[in-house]
Parts: C-alpha cells; sequence; structure tokens
C-alpha cells in the first residue's frame, strides 16, 4: 500500500575515529525512503537547493521512490549538516548545521499523494508535520518522529501533534524529556496517555522497545562488528518498520512486532558503512536471511 514521507534531505560530512567522508548523502527521509524501498514503493515529500545532485534523484527513484514532491528552490542551498563521532561510536558531536532551504520548509503534498494510507511524518517542527496531516485525506496509520529541539522549544505544538498520530518514534533520553519519567515503561505509558496507539523507543546499540495498550516488546539490535558509520540509523530502522508495515496493509501487534525486527535489521545494515553505500549493495533477499538469524538468536 502507498507510504508517504516527509522530511530532509541532506549532505553530510562525517568523521569517525578512523575515517571521514564529505557531502555524502543523508537527511531522515533519505534514508527512510531508501529503508522502506525493500519492502514496497515509497512517497518522498522534501526540499533541496540548487546544489543538489541530480544523480542522488536517480538513486532514489531507481528504488521504487516516487520524487515527485521534491521542491527545488531555485538559489537555495540543501540543508547540510557535519558531525564527529566519539571512539564508542555512540556519542557524536554536532560540529556544523546549516538548515538552508529546510529552515523555511513549508510541505506541499501533491495531490497524487494525498491518499496515502501509511505516513510517516520524519523529524521536522511539529508545525511542519501537522501541515502534512492537513493536507492527507483519511491515511490508516500515522507515525511521527522527534527529537529534543522540538520537546524543548515547541512542546504545545508536539503534544498537540500526538493527539493526531497512530504511532511515535523517539529515542530513550527523548521519551524520559518528554514525559519527566526515568523509566522507559513509564515513560512509554505516559507517551501513549498523550494520544498515540503506540510508541516506539529507540536504544542506539541497546535495541529498541514497543509499548501499546497491548503490551510490550523489547528487542536488542543486531549483533555486528562492522559498525563504520551509525548516521541514519534511526531513520533506517522507522523506514524498515513502516516499509513492512505497509506491505503487510495492517498494524496489528503481530504485524508491528515483526516490524520492529524488520527494522532493527535494516539498521544493522546501514551502520556498516557511510551513507547508504552498504544499504546498495544488498537487497531483500540478504534482509530476509538477517531477519532469520536474528529470529534465531532470539530462541531459548
Amino acid at each position: 500500500m502507498s507510504l508517504l514521507v516527509v522530511g530532509s534531505l541532506a549532505l553530510d560530512s562525517v568523521e569517525t575515529p578512523t575515517q571521514s567522508r564529505d557531502n555524502v548523502l543523508g537527511g531522515s527521509a533519505v534514508f527512510f525512503s531508501y529503508a522502506a524501498s525493500y519492502f514496497t514503493g515509497v512517497r518522498l515529500v522534501g526540499v533541496v537547493g540548487e546544489d543538489w545532485p541530480q544523480e542522488h534523484t536517480d538513486l532514489l527513484g531507481q528504488r521504487r521512490v516516487d520524487t515527485q514532491g521534491l521542491q527545488f528552490v531555485e538559489g537555495g542551498k540543501t540543508f547540510r549538516w557535519r558531525g564527529k563521532y566519539q571512539p564508542n561510536m555512540n556519542d557524536r558531536d554536532t560540529l556544523e548545521v546549516h538548515l538552508n532551504v529546510f529552515a523555511d520548509f513549508d510541505p506541499s503534498v501533491p495531490d497524487g499523494f494525498q491518499d496515502s494510507q501509511y505516513v510517516f511524518l520524519a523529524n521536522a517542527a511539529p508545525g511542519v508535520q501537522s501541515k502534512v496531516l492537513d493536507q492527507v485525506k483519511d491515511p490508516q496509520l500515522v507515525v511521527a518522529d522527534t527529537m529534543d529541539l522540538w520537546i524543548n522549544e515547541t512542546r504545545d505544538d508536539l503534544v498537540s501533534l500526538l493527539k493526531r498520530v497512530d504511532g511515535l518514534v523517539l529515542n530513550d533520553s527523548e521519551a524520559k524529556l518528554l514525559t519527566g519519567e526515568e523509566n522507559l515503561i513509564r515513560a512509554a505509558e505516559q507517551v501513549v496517555s498523550m494520544g498515540p496507539k503506540f510508541v516506539v523507543v529507540k536504544k542506539g546499540e541497546h535495541g529498541a522497545l514497543l509499548y501499546s495498550e497491548d503490551g510490550v516488546c523489547v528487542l536488542p539490535a543486531f549483533p555486528t562488528g562492522d559498525v563504520v558509520d551509525p548516521t541514519g540509523a534511526g531513520d533506517s530502522f522507522a523506514g524498515g518498520m513502516m516499509g513492512y508495515i505497509a506491505e503487510c496493509d495492517q498494524a496489528d501487534t503481530e504485524t508491528l512486532r515483526k516490524a520492529l525486527v524488520y527494522g532493527t535489521v535494516v539498521a544493522s545494515y546501514n551502520v556498516e558503512d557511510f551513507s547508504l553505500e552498504q544499504m546498495k549493495r544488498i537487497e531483500r533477499e540478504q534482509i530476509d536471511q538477517r531477519f532469520s538469524e536474528y529470529c534465531d538468536m532470539l530462541k531459548i
């Protein structure tokens, strides 16, 4: 079924303890779209400037990503981010952020996208995310991402948004910040009381937690010794999760739990190289194989 994502497209510069890359493809909507495309077609809405390479648009188009919702700003510059990872590869320092055209992003959902049944609101200001919901018609499932910036600076807008979505994705520190609860189960319970039917709490190398009225599911990360660049892992996780849900065309508890596993598996590939380089080397067959390996690891 139709899957819509609205979020950032970026040019990233990444430093790790052993390597670095400049001006590589990045952005929440990019990582999400590529990950979801293993499972279903994706409709992308975002904004870029004149410096956006056509080869990046072509790459997405080759992966069943419909880019007719991509807005080009004449004379503008694409969102750019520069970051440096610490030796543990979990902590990173943001060295530079240039929002550029993304600072004034006013999403326009094309007519052909407005009937999307599955909607993912990638990380953006809650006001921007709400504008997307104003333009889609009766979606079956809406899931949003958020971050500490919006929790701290636009809390009221975020709380209003939570009443309009079915699911929320955020990391453990953000869940604690949003709710004031140190215990993740209580924090997730509080988030659900704000409106969403379920919440997914990302815990980095420690996996993810799914909380809904039907219960709790906790999964570890897939064990990999090849962590090259963690940038985009959370967005790839969300893309794998939502892509599988859209492929199944349902979001019951069993589907959500399997979607969590697929998100975990896709994210494990994402971290094995810079940008989308490892993702470009694999197809659905490799994802399904790692899915089976992962499930075998969880058996007792």
